[in-house]
Parts: C-alpha cells; structure tokens; sequence
C-alpha cells in the first residue's frame, strides 16, 4: 500500500513537472479584451513603423514572414504563433492580439511596458497583412456576364 501510493505521488509530480515545462497550450483571454476595438487605422506610415518594431522584437521568434519560424522559435517548447494562418488569424479579435502582445506568456515577453499602447495597435495591424482575409466572394447577377470587347491595337 505504501509502495502504490509512493508511486502515485511520484507520477502525479512527474506529470505536475511536465504540465509546468511544457504549459498550456490555450492561451485565455479575458472577454473584457477581446472587445477591445482597435483604434489605429492602418497606414503605410504606421504599418512601416509596426514592421521595424515587428523585425526588431519579434521576428527572431515569430520569423520575418510571420510563420513563426524565427531563428530561435525551436528553443522553445511553446511554438511561436504563424500568423500567416488564416484560420487562427481570422478568429482572433484585435483586442485578442493586443492583450496577448501586452501581457505576453513563457516564453513570449510582455510589451506592455516596452511599447507605447499605439505600437501595440500598430503591431495587430501589421499581424494582420501577415494572413489577409480573403475577399468576399461575388454573387451571380443572375444576368449573363457581358465579354470584354475585342482589344484594338
């Protein structure tokens, strides 16, 4: 009886090591946040500030193309997040992306005191040119589509 609750107590403290090297994989975000609205517009001037930020902070994880496959994304557990991934992209709100960039997670760093809250809102919208949302698609007329008239040279 000693010796089985020994080896419990032993496997609950290997899978209670595990659970704290490898983290949860979910990362929760308060609703509160997610209701954020994002108050930059996105402009080439604010955008080209969000990518020189974005090189500079964040691209050794996340990678220059926003795969999350930085120089030093494999020496985490936790892989950096692609943002090139439409899905993922498309059902994150931007109040979502600025708390996960201001508050930050192992091993990702928090920005909150690092970056002005207007570089934080830059920076979701240079995340977001990483993985466009597609273009809705067009509805037939219902009329047929008129040809384009021959090209005259």
């Amino acid at each position: 009886m000693v010796q089985r609750n020994c080896l419990l107590l032993a496997l609950g403290l290997v899978l209670a090591a595990w659970v704290a090297a490898h983290g949860d994989k979910n990362w929760p975000v308060p609703e509160e946040a997610k209701k954020l609205t994002n108050p930059m517009a996105p402009t080439e001037t604010s955008l080209a500030a969000a990518k020189a930020i974005f090189l500079e902070a964040c691209a050794q994880c996340h990678g220059e193309s926003g795969k999350g496959d930085g120089p030093e994304a494999r020496m985490y557990d936790v892989k950096p997040a692609d943002f090139t991934d439409a899905h993922m992209m498309g059902e994150m709100t931007d109040g979502e992306i600025f708390y996960k960039i201001s508050e930050g997670r192992r091993p990702m760093p928090t920005f909150k005191k690092r970056l002005a809250e207007e570089q934080r809102w830059q920076l979701v919208n240079y995340l977001r040119t990483f993985a466009p949302k597609p273009a809705p698609a067009s509805k037939p007329s219902g009329a047929p589509a008129k040809k384009a008239a021959p090209h005259k040279h």
